[in-house]
């Protein structure tokens, strides 16, 4: 894109479309993109997985060496209620309720793997319209597990982002609370994003397989892994929740989850990326 090109972000602030790729970024920078606050993750290496060591270690957290070769920009927070209702519009499956959670800040919960990709495919058409993203290269997408942990850790090897166990006072688990919470109730990691431990799960593009994925920018989005004891097969969820205890919220912690399911306590979060 030309550099007379510009995006122009929430807010009606130009902003060169240059911007959401240069290496005078510096990780956790923001941006803003049709209402969907946006934090860099850098090009960078990191362990994927957990060390036999680590409280909770589980067998399939089997450290691998990624590369994430061209970074990303990930939401700051969870998609909340409110997004869903302005980009999407109804619900996916049921309305939120006072029990789990409610309000247009509180994280959106009630919602299996397509409808989370179809919200990243209205918001890609949405910024794309208003002139927010370019025509080509960048849409919003569910997260790799690869970027999932990398935005998660924020170059940090500990068990969690906040060392190596998680305190009710940085993250919502555990049921201290008892239902999911506003977004940004809870401290950032380095990269100055949100409730990536607790708070409601979030869906990964991969599908499960028994062991992590190395290499350059994995992606196993496409590449059906363990089967299901009934033939079917699941998509990764991340990060805990607010009714897991600790363990559940660890950097490495996956689990899997049929992408046609639903639960009161698994949302997802969008990562802006180049395609």
């Amino acid at each position: 894109m030309n550099r007379r090109d510009f995006l122009r972000v929430a807010g009606g602030t130009p902003v060169m479309a240059a911007g959401l790729l240069s290496p005078r970024q510096v990780a956790g920078e923001e941006r803003t993109i049709e209402g969907i606050r946006l934090c860099w993750c850098p090009p960078g290496r990191f362990v994927m997985g957990s060390p036999l060591t680590e409280a909770g270690h589980r067998p399939d957290e089997a450290q691998v060496d990624v590369t994430i070769a061209g970074g990303f920009w990930t939401a700051k927070f969870e998609v909340t209620q409110g997004q869903w209702q302005r980009i999407v519009g109804d619900f996916p499956e049921r309305p939120p309720t006072d029990e789990f959670g409610k309000g247009d800040d509180v994280p959106l919960y009630w919602v299996n793997y397509p409808s989370a990709e179809r919200f990243c495919a209205r918001a890609t058409e949405a910024a794309k319209r208003s002139g927010s993203l370019p025509p080509e290269g960048w849409a919003f997408r569910l997260p790799t597990e690869a970027q999932w942990e990398y935005a998660c850790r924020a170059g940090t090897t500990t068990a969690t982002a906040f060392g190596s166990r998680l305190d009710p006072k940085v993250a919502n688990f555990g049921k201290n609370v008892g239902r999911s919470v506003p977004a940004g109730t809870y401290r950032a990691n380095a990269w100055n994003i949100h409730d990536m431990h607790g708070n409601v799960w979030e869906w990964c593009r991969d599908w499960y397989h028994a062991q992590l994925p190395g290499g350059v920018d994995p992606d196993l989005s496409d590449v059906k892994g363990v089967p299901n004891r009934d033939g079917t097969y699941s998509r990764v969820r991340r990060g805990g929740a607010w009714i897991e205890d600790g363990a559940y919220g660890r950097s490495a912690q996956r689990l899997r989850y049929e992408p046609d399911r639903v639960s009161d306590h698994i949302g997802f979060r969008v990562m802006l990326v180049q395609i």
